[in-house]
């Protein structure tokens, strides 16, 4: 690993670290000697991943429960990192909701016209709450040296999502499946955030910058994944492993110039679309 993209000996919260996404943000910090601190809801599987990413790259990963959305429990693990660590380099909010469509939860659910409010409060708090609050903890003890955070949004931060992908044949309209409209919130307000604390702490050497990731391969229905893959110009999704560069590119010295910015990577498709 070159200095430029060096995270040697840095530590770099991860939330949502047990997900599909979130492992991979890990292996990435682990990859240029970071030490990746994984938040999840469930104590197993996001201890057993950070155990992994111990045993494989020889880093101290750890992994810890927290509620994101719970203001104490983020507040008591910050104090208790930098009691152990001394110090937090870099946070990437990673953690959301996304919900699928459901009939047999209840028809129709998905679509505006029904959209329950509950669902609409727990999406809001997982993924924008959430991130500000860890910001706001997180946040300001990378304040005390200087760091990086990387917020996760999505393509669908920068574009509105095609609903025609997700109809079903033989529906009438108000029935068809949709995209849920948290989904489109959470991500775009997650760059207003983004440009909120680029602003804020950018006197204390903190970065904050978006990162927008396209559709991920993850054992999608055959039909969807080909009718997605056509809205996009390299005409497949992104490989587990595609977005570990840019996310060590954002966390690392290698950004150091770059604050308030969003990083596409999607194969293409906003470039597409707009």
């Amino acid at each position: 690993m070159t200095p430029l993209f060096s995270l040697q000996g840095r530590v770099i919260v991860i939330t949502g670290g047990a997900g599909l996404l979130g492992r991979q943000h890990a292996k990435a910090v682990a990859m240029a000697g970071g030490i990746p601190i994984l938040l999840d809801l469930l104590a197993g599987p996001v201890q057993e991943c950070a155990d992994k990413i111990s045993r494989r790259y020889g880093v101290a990963a750890a992994g810890y429960t927290v509620d994101i959305t719970r203001e104490a429990e983020v507040k008591a693990n910050c104090g208790e990192l930098l009691a152990r660590y001394g110090r937090v380099d870099g946070l990437v909010n990673n953690a959301a909701n996304n919900p699928k469509f459901e009939p047999a939860l209840r028809e129709n659910f998905n679509r505006l016209e029904n959209f329950d409010l509950e669902i609409w409060n727990t999406d809001v708090a997982t993924g924008l709450t959430g991130a500000f609050l860890c910001v706001k903890h997180y946040g300001a003890a990378i304040a005390r040296n200087g760091g990086s955070i990387v917020n996760i949004s999505s393509d669908l931060g920068l574009i509105a999502p095609d609903q025609r992908l997700y109809r079903k044949p033989g529906l009438p309209d108000n029935q068809q499946p949709v995209k849920p409209v948290t989904y489109s919130v959470v991500k775009t307000g997650l760059i207003g955030l983004t440009r909120y604390i680029a602003t804020y702490w950018a006197d204390r050497g903190v970065r904050c910058n978006t990162l927008c990731p396209g559709a991920m391969e993850n054992d999608h229905d055959p039909t969807f994944l080909k009718q997605l893959c056509s809205l996009i110009p390299m005409g497949r999704l992104a490989r587990h492993n595609e977005y570990q560069g840019a996310l060590l590119f954002l966390l690392s010295d290698a950004s150091n110039y770059m604050n308030g910015a969003i990083l596409c990577v999607d194969g293409g498709r906003s470039a597409w679309s707009g």
